[in-house]
């Protein structure tokens, strides 16, 4: 194994920054082609070969003034503290040239993994004694920690012969969380379009199960609320008081089963929900009712009990962050059981989930149906924007035909399991993947106002 010597290292290091530029490379060609022609016609021999010398030279003296100049340039890269799933956004870089002269620049930076981008490149001149900002749009379609490297430079001056490569070392990682842009537009939205004056529909009021205290039995109390051990002791009818509610709990549930891991537009099924349950509850906790959400597969996953404390945004949002999506079926059984175990009374539903075919819901309809008598229960489900397509194209052969059929018996099923559901006393949404959000959030306030 050869070894290099401390003295050298640093030369092989400025070396592997140094590039030759199309200019030069366009300059030598032409060096050749007189060459080649010097032995037809001797005179241009000499020629070319002044020509490679001056070149030699020219060359020589534009690296002097590289890195004369270079060694005054700065560049630093501006990220959001977070990012934010599926949303356009953009990331700042500042170049500084403070030196004399004016410079070309390129820049290449180190983008995560998961962006899944190789040929970045980001043109623009470098006045002398100047600051620039440019920036590129970015759209993360991966929940989790993303890393960027380091930021490449590649500058030239105006004779741009050659071309040297600066390293600015600023690694950094920055978390893509869900949609909090779009958390952020449809609390907005909602806000607006609730009336700030006129009359207001009266509030229904919901039975709590937080004890206040024990009174004497009078005509109209729930017989059910009747405690039998203060009647036995005291001889005569007792019950139970609470305290009455008037936040509502509602829970967004989400299948994270192997239906949902559909992609469109570059993000899952999955990640719609993820994206929807959020804004929906910041929507529901700006409503003074209480936000909770269930995550179920094959396997039950977090459960965040409905609550309207400060933190309670915070998190929904980390469980949702962490959350990962399983190839397995989704067990209906397991997400009953966790609206009996979990669930302390009578809430609203809002189950983000897919299903293939008639017979897939055929299989969980009973569940479902037992779900909706303890609770309101609001199924949405994805319409496949992507086979709706297909009803839009022309017809010239067979093939085509048959696309066009099986796509228009398809979205024939999903309007008939909507249909279905809505004769079982479950309500439903089917919207496209794009419009999940507004018309989740426009479900809970639809059935909000209503009282139901």
């Amino acid at each position: 194994m050869a070894v290099v010597s401390d003295g050298i290292k640093p030369f092989l290091t400025h070396l592997s920054n140094i590039y030759l530029g199309n200019r030069f490379f366009f300059t030598l060609g032409g060096v050749a082609v007189l060459s080649a022609l010097g032995f037809y016609y001797t005179f241009l021999f000499p020629v070319a070969v002044g020509a490679a010398i001056l070149l030699l030279a020219a060359t020589c003296y534009d690296l002097y003034r590289l890195y004369r100049i270079t060694d005054l340039v700065t560049a630093t890269r501006k990220l959001p503290s977070v990012l934010s799933l599926g949303d356009d956004l953009r990331v700042s870089i500042e170049l500084i040239n403070g030196g004399k002269a004016p410079l070309r620049a390129v820049i290449t930076d180190e983008l995560p993994d998961q962006l899944q981008v190789r040929d970045q490149r980001i043109p623009l001149a470098l006045p002398a004694r100047s600051r620039r900002t440019v920036s590129y749009p970015l759209r993360p379609l991966n929940r989790g920690v993303h890393r960027f490297g380091n930021l490449h430079v590649f500058l030239q001056t105006a004779w741009r012969l050659v071309e040297r490569r600066l390293v600015a070392r600023v690694p950094e990682e920055v978390a893509v969380y869900p949609s909090i842009v779009q958390m952020k537009k449809f609390s907005l939205e909602a806000r607006a379009a609730t009336p700030l004056g006129g009359s207001r529909q009266p509030r229904p009021v919901a039975r709590s199960y937080e004890f206040d205290q024990i009174k004497e039995y009078v005509k109209g109390d729930d017989l059910r609320s009747v405690n039998w051990k203060a009647t036995a002791r005291r001889g005569q009818v007792m019950v139970n008081q609470y305290e009455t509610e008037r936040a509502q709990r509602i829970y967004s549930i989400i299948d994270k089963g192997r239906t949902m891991l559909m992609p469109f537009g570059g993000l899952s099924l999955l990640d719609y929900a993820i994206n929807a349950s959020l804004a929906l509850s910041r929507v529901i906790l700006d409503g003074q009712d209480r936000a909770g959400l269930i995550t179920f597969s094959d396997k039950l996953g977090d459960v965040v009990p409905a609550d309207s404390k400060p933190d309670q945004l915070h998190r929904i949002l980390e469980t949702l962050y962490r959350q990962q999506e399983r190839e397995g079926e989704s067990d209906y059984d397991l997400l009953y059981y966790a609206t009996r175990r979990f669930l302390p009374g009578r809430s609203l539903l809002l189950l983000f989930t897919n299903f293939e075919s008639n017979y897939a819901l055929d299989r969980v309809m009973p569940v479902l149906k037992r779900i909706a008598r303890h609770h309101s229960l609001v199924v949405i489900l994805f319409e496949n924007t992507e086979v709706a397509a297909l009803l839009d194209e022309s017809t010239p052969d067979v093939g085509s035909v048959y696309r066009k059929s099986t796509a228009r018996r398809y979205l024939q099923e999903r309007q008939l399991m909507a249909l279905r559901l809505r004769r079982n006393g479950i309500r439903v949404v089917l919207t496209p993947p794009e419009q999940l959000t507004g018309q989740a959030i426009n479900e809970y306030l639809r059935v909000k106002r209503k009282g139901l």
